[in-house]
């Protein structure tokens, strides 16, 4: 079995958010085991990507087996944000879901980029429940929509002070 550098699976509370304003925000995927915390700093479209495939596979898991209805597994977390200190470990570079049937666990693998090439790079692996992982799927899809609106004619963020459109040129 791989060494990871932190390992909280299971985990005891797991989130996406994002912090400062639009235009100028720093995303994170953060989860606690007891009195470990582990923040990571993502891309906005990791987070993205994330929520979409925890969606997929939640989806597959339902249709393979009824009985694992993602529908009725909806867990409304009452706290979704980030907490403090928030101190990140490292920047994801890569990341992977998978799921373990005998524990019926999520499985989320995290890894960033080496200091130097020498050094091994650094990984996570935080094991959630579908429940769990359902609530930060819809937590971070809804952060990553309250970005910056989209022009609809050149498809890039517009900024609150103002945007310049190549396209209206």
């Amino acid at each position: 079995m791989a060494k990871f550098t932190y390992d909280l699976d299971p985990v005891n509370r797991i989130t996406a958010s994002a912090v400062g304003q639009p235009g100028q925000r720093v995303f994170y995927v953060q989860a606690r085991r007891g009195r470990e915390l582990v923040s990571l700093v993502a891309e906005k479209e990791q987070v993205q990507a994330l929520a979409q495939a925890i969606d997929r596979l939640l989806e597959e898991l339902s249709e393979k087996n009824p009985l694992l209805s993602s529908a009725d597994d909806l867990l409304l977390a009452s706290d979704m944000s980030l907490e403090e200190p928030l101190e990140p470990r490292f920047r994801i570079a890569q990341m992977g879901i998978g799921y373990d049937a005998d524990r019926d666990v999520v499985i989320l693998i995290l890894q960033g980029s080496p200091d130097d090439e020498s050094e091994e790079a650094p990984t996570a692996r935080f094991g959630a429940s579908r429940e769990q992982m359902r609530a930060l799927s819809d937590h971070a899809a809804g952060v990553v929509a309250r970005g910056r609106r989209i022009c609809g004619n050149c498809g890039r963020p517009m900024d609150p002070a103002g945007h310049f459109c190549p396209q209206m040129n």
